[in-house]
């Protein structure tokens, strides 16, 4: 789906099927990489049925683990 509508969009993060173990967002048909949390007011989360911002989230991981391990290594 190109363009999901508004209320399209609300039934996929209604959808408790989207939800795995009721916290990690898993859409395929939902093209978006950032979604908003279960709970709306508490953010963002990634959509892990996108193969992109499932890469950027482990690319950042990565990058801030190696950031720490540098200044800790650093600091010795």
């Amino acid at each position: 789906m190109e363009n999901p509508d508004k209320e399209t969009l609300d039934n996929w993060h209604k959808d408790p099927n989207n939800w795995k173990w009721g916290i990690f967002y898993y859409n395929p048909k939902d093209t978006r990489g950032m979604v908003p949390k279960k709970i709306e007011w508490m953010g963002w989360t990634i959509n892990f049925a996108n193969t992109k911002a499932v890469l950027l989230f482990f690319g950042m991981t990565l990058f801030f683990i190696f950031v720490v391990t540098l200044i800790t290594n650093h600091q010795s």
